[in-house]
């Protein structure tokens, strides 16, 4: 998981871009690094280590604009150094792109890359994808847009993406698809990040990019369209309405200790109003108009990763003691990729705290597509998990949202 973010305005990019990506360090702090836009095309500077250490080389530079992107690194492929650090360039320099995300054929498509004489300087998986967009620039005489979309279609993995190309210099995309990918827009402003603690400080208005969505930003304001058709989607911000105070770490030297001494009151705000202890009753609105189905059904999976898994496996103990019922335990990166006996009869309950755990997305959407009820346990109103699923529930840690929901 990494962390990125990007800025398309008129202010100097830099301070936003690293206190954008202080907020996101907690996805990745192997390394990190920033690509601006200049009047000279594309500058870059990246370092190994934790976003204080590029503070100090970016201090030291003349690192200026108005349009850039940043990106904190949890190396999935190459070691965590300077040179494998991103932004990536491709070999003429002219196209900067950070990622997060895995491209799973990668090296089939770094094969035919170096076939056609394409030099690379990395051992990332990223680095082939900004290659493969600027062979397709180059060899086919296509638009920024056009070269980005035919490679992102030629990619099997997951992305959250931000390219910049010095040819367009004016122009900013940013696409996904198993990774989640917001906007900010404010007035002559925009905003992208991996999820909208960067954004707060600066508008409340955002805009999710849904799975395979891609959003072009010029001079003209943004354009968000799907990858498969190309068609624009028109649709509404929605306004975040939770505080930086509530996901910052405060005095706390790191946020995991902050969340244990949190612990008594996630679980009072995760119980409040729906644990009545004179009714001895427990009510989950999110759920209310599909308890037949519930309650009818005849194979229960909960699938999960991490931590989530953990929490998984109490809720399994508790449902079969209480309940009386089955249940399957699944770690999502294996149920995705098995044959699993699932059915219309089958509820399927997927835990993430960000509702944005590529392998649990994954999953969920494997046994939608096998007929089961899907449920989800998240934290992020608005994430891809709350959106995906039939029904739900909130946990209510410290409630990260983006408008007003059905699920309680």
């Amino acid at each position: 998981m990494c962390g990125i973010v990007g800025y398309y305005g008129t202010k100097d990019a830099v301070p936003l871009l690293l206190k954008g990506l202080k907020r996101l360090e907690y996805r990745g702090y192997d390394s990190a690094g920033l690509a601006l836009l200049g009047d000279t095309g594309i500058e870059i500077m990246k370092k190994a280590g934790k976003v204080m250490d590029l503070e100090r080389i970016v201090d030291d530079s003349v690192l200026k604009g108005t349009i850039g992107m940043g990106h904190t690194r949890w190396a999935t492929h190459g070691e965590p150094n300077d040179n494998n650090a991103h932004p990536h360039l491709d070999q003429t320099g002219k196209f900067a792109l950070i990622h997060n995300g895995i491209i799973e054929n990668y090296l089939s498509i770094k094969t035919y890359l170096e076939q056609q004489g394409v030099q690379f300087r990395t051992e990332t998986d990223t680095e082939v994808l900004v290659q493969l967009i600027s062979f397709i620039y180059y060899k086919n005489g296509e638009s920024f847009e056009k070269a980005v979309c035919k490679s992102l279609k030629r990619v099997v993995g997951t992305y959250g993406i931000i390219v910049l190309c010095a040819d367009e210099p004016q122009k900013m995309i940013a696409a996904r698809h198993g990774s989640p990918l917001v906007m900010g827009v404010k007035s002559g402003e925009y905003f992208i990040a991996s999820d909208a603690s960067p954004i707060v400080d600066h508008t409340r208005e955002v805009i999710y990019l849904e799975e395979n969505e891609y959003m072009v930003i010029d001079e003209n304001g943004y354009r968000i369209k799907h990858l498969d058709d190309e068609k624009e989607s028109n649709r509404p911000t929605s306004r975040i309405n939770f505080t930086i105070e509530e996901i910052e770490k405060g005095n706390y030297p790191h946020y995991m200790l902050k969340e244990i001494y949190e612990q008594e009151h996630t679980i009072i705000d995760t119980m409040r109003g729906r644990l009545r202890i004179d009714e001895g009753s427990v009510h989950l609105g999110g759920i209310q108009d599909h308890l037949l189905r519930i309650e009818n059904a005849r194979h229960f999976y909960i699938t999960a990763c991490g931590t989530s898994w953990h929490a998984g496996m109490i809720g399994k103990y508790l449902l079969e003691e209480f309940a009386g019922i089955p249940v399957h335990l699944e770690y999502a990166s294996e149920f995705r990729y098995r044959n699993p006996v699932v059915d219309g009869k089958s509820v399927i309950i997927a835990i993430s705290q960000s509702g944005e755990t590529a392998d649990t997305i994954a999953a969920l959407k494997k046994a939608k597509d096998m007929g089961a009820l899907t449920m989800g346990i998240c934290n992020v109103v608005g994430s891809t998990i709350s959106r995906e699923t039939d029904c739900g529930i909130y946990t209510h840690a410290c409630l990260l949202y983006t408008s007003p929901s059905p699920r309680d």
